[in-house]
């Protein structure tokens, strides 16, 4: 079935509608953009290139390539390198907390609305598989040892909003766009007229309810939380976030971080990263200086 795109003219914006990465997509433009349509269907066509080039989900792409290599060099291209060189960056501002090998956790861990735990052994038999250290690119190939996977999941829609931010931005460059994935976003510059985007930060106490709403000019803003991916198991709530050393949800962690910085990948990685510090999120966060909302 062909993904399809909603095109609405809104009172002072131009909205375009779709689904792409398991999250509702817009694209948001300034109402006097002549070619609004156009580049609200190219912009779907890319991020959806993005997903199909990048998704974990399918057999046919390059990320199922990589992650049934058995330890042989598959061939890369340069986006490709440059999503590697930033894992890589997260890997090391984060001591290894951020580790885009840890998916292959998502074996035991089903955040599916069931109660099911899984058992330390079970946990202890995939721990090895999980070694961002064991991944070798350069610029050409990437070899990945057999068992372990990538998975760009916490890095690769934010990738996508900032790519597709660009391209917008290249076809409109006298007007403002919004792009928002599920909540990860960017704002290409300032609206014309004084006008602001008005954004709502979900509350994860109240699903469905803004907690702040919040006036964007430009830059990005990404959102890490467990509001809708938890296990509830003999009273203790499990969040999906992942901690890669132990196999085991972070801690103390909070019910959700929203960031906002230059770019929205800049923002996913700090809202991620605050998060895995668990107890100690507002720290990170406050060491970064950076603007933030934090929700426990």
């Amino acid at each position: 079935m062909q993904p399809t795109v909603q095109i609405s003219k809104e009172n002072d914006h131009i909205c375009g509608r779709f689904t792409a990465m398991a999250s509702p997509c817009e694209i948001l433009l300034e109402v006097d953009c002549a070619d609004a349509d156009a580049i609200i269907h190219m912009a779907a066509q890319e991020t959806w290139r993005i997903e199909r080039k990048f998704s974990r989900y399918r057999n046919d792409n390059l990320m199922h390539a990589i992650n049934n290599s058995d330890g042989r060099p598959v061939p890369i291209d340069a986006e490709t390198h440059k999503l590697l060189m930033f894992a890589d960056t997260c890997y090391r501002l984060s001591d290894g907390l951020f580790d885009v090998t840890s998916g292959v956790l998502r074996k035991l861990w089903r955040f599916d609305g069931s109660n099911v735990i899984p058992s330390q052994a079970e946990v202890d038999a995939l721990l090895p598989f999980i070694d961002w250290q064991q991944i070798k690119f350069d610029e050409d190939f990437v070899v990945v040892p057999a068992g372990v996977e990538l998975d760009f999941g916490g890095i690769g829609k934010e990738y996508a909003v900032d790519k597709v931010a660009r391209l917008v931005h290249s076809l409109s460059p006298d007007h403002s766009a919004l792009i928002n994935f599920g909540g990860d976003l960017q704002v290409t510059q300032p609206r014309q007229h004084d006008k602001t985007w008005f954004i709502g930060v979900e509350n994860p106490l109240e699903p469905g309810q803004a907690g702040k709403v919040l006036q964007i000019q430009s830059g990005g803003l990404a959102t890490s939380g467990d509001t809708n991916r938890v296990i509830e198991h003999n009273g203790q709530r499990y969040g999906h976030i992942l901690n890669p050393k132990t196999g085991y949800p972070v801690e103390f962690a909070p019910r959700s971080v929203t960031v906002a910085a230059q770019f929205c990948v800049q923002a996913g990685m700090l809202a991620t990263l605050a998060m895995l510090h668990g107890k100690q999120a507002e720290s990170f966060l406050n060491e970064q200086n950076v603007h933030y909302w934090c929700i426990r």
